[in-house]
């Protein structure tokens, strides 16, 4: 008789299956590094500190709270941006962990080895829970607020309920679970909405995006993930439309093969007297040495792509299992999108100077706002654009142009372009 493994449903058996899991991690590669403020480096103790710490490979944090504590500094350190990312021994759990990855994917510049460009593999399939991120203030105990969304779809800030003391015993009264999370309602926020333009926090500069990546590295062993965080919108979103194109790609992320690297790029911001300056930055940027045009033309694993269209068009016919295209493209989409379609397009006409790389991310992003990066609709797309265009379409300007062009003029019209897409799948079904 075979033995039977059965791995728990939805229903909680335990305290521990009672709360959400969170994935394990065994170290943090940090997207630059710390360096003595003005006021430190005019204090001959920490100037000596901060050198033989980071020679040890303490981590900031630690050298911080060192020269802090016998200087008598307050914030000695400041994150200065770097063209490597920082992977030093104290960061993990293993420090020797730290040694394999640069030993394995580092390079020495005649700088001494460091880690510029390294693979990734993500552990799901939802991009959030690959990169998950919140507008969150951190205070010298912790996080004090923070967003999260809602079920209406709206963004909320979120605080730490008081602890409750315990009349007779004088103490505080022990919470069960963890702290109890609740809506901010104060003066500065009486609805509880996580609002910047609104928000003192943010306006003072203390709430900011906070952002992380999870992730394993090919051929370093442990047991969990490696974190990576950033705080910039601008690595957000890039990731954000390289994930979403490989998704909408392959059907999943697990499985495919990422890099992260570091690139310069002229960024806009507003300086304090509210004017626009450009300014060159470094940034963490994902990217993928995949064939693009086979993806889309469906030939993953070397599949052409009618005889992968073949094999799924009976999943997309309306059973009752599955909703017709028209359909899921409306869930996809909220009801704040609906009153802004000549807003939306307008944002993503095209760029004259722009590149078949930004040309690609436009698109996704177009694609997402249709619901066509949906599993149930992403066949469709692929269907569609080889009817329309021709394998190795993704990889010619034109073409790329054209089917921009056409999804735009789909905020406008969903249900034509569900139309189109439906007449695709059948001109590739079988006959």
């Amino acid at each position: 008789m075979n033995a039977v493994v059965q791995f728990h449903d939805s229903t909680p058996r335990s305290l521990v299956e009672e709360r959400a899991l969170r994935p394990p991690t065994i170290g943090k590669i940090r997207p630059g590094i710390k360096v003595l403020t003005r006021a430190a480096q005019s204090n001959e103790q920490a100037v000596k500190l901060y050198s033989e710490m980071v020679a040890a490979g303490d981590s900031f944090d630690t050298i911080g709270q060192v020269i802090e504590t016998r200087c008598k500094i307050r914030n000695p350190l400041v994150p200065k941006n770097t063209s490597y990312f920082t992977c030093r021994r104290s960061d993990f759990s293993n420090p020797d962990t730290a040694d394999e990855i640069l030993k394995l994917y580092g390079e020495d510049r005649e700088d001494g080895r460091k880690l510029f460009r390294f693979p990734v593999m993500f552990a799901f399939d939802d991009w959030l829970r690959n990169v998950p991120n919140q507008m969150a203030v951190y205070g010298t105990s912790g996080r004090q607020y923070f967003s999260e969304y809602g079920p209406d779809g709206r963004r909320y800030c979120k605080t730490y309920a008081p602890v409750e003391r315990d009349p007779r015993a004088q103490r505080a009264r022990r919470s069960f679970g963890g702290r109890m999370v609740i809506h901010r309602q104060d003066d500065d926020i009486p609805d509880g909405i996580c609002d910047p333009h609104a928000c003192p926090q943010y306006q003072d500069r203390k709430c900011n995006l906070s952002a992380t990546f999870f992730f394993v590295i090919p051929e370093i062993k442990g047991l969990g993930l490696i974190e990576l965080p950033t705080n910039s919108i601008y690595v957000l979103q890039k990731a954000y439309s390289a994930m979403q194109t490989v998704s909408l790609a392959r059907g999943r992320l697990t499985g495919t093969r990422f890099w992260l690297s570091k690139r310069e790029f002229e960024i806009m911001r507003i300086d304090e007297t509210g004017q626009p300056k450009r300014q060159k930055q470094m940034l963490t940027v994902l990217d993928a040495d995949i064939d693009l045009s086979a993806l889309l033309d469906g030939a993953d694993d070397a599949v052409p792509a009618l005889e992968a269209a073949n094999k799924a068009v009976a999943l997309l016919e309306p059973t009752g299992e599955a909703h017709p295209l028209s359909d899921v493209a409306r869930a996809t989409a909220s009801e704040e999108d609906a009153g802004t379609v000549d807003a939306q397009a307008e944002s993503f006409r095209p760029d004259p100077n722009e590149t078949i790389e930004d040309k690609r991310q436009r698109m996704s992003d177009l694609l997402h706002r249709l619901g066509l990066n949906a599993e149930v609709r992403q066949l469709a797309f692929k269907a569609f654009g080889y009817v329309r265009f021709g394998n190795g379409w993704p990889t010619r300007s034109n073409d790329l142009d054209d089917m921009n062009a056409r999804l735009i003029e789909g905020l406008d019209d969903p249900d034509a372009l569900d139309r189109e897409l439906e007449q695709a799948l059948q001109e590739v079904r079988p006959v």
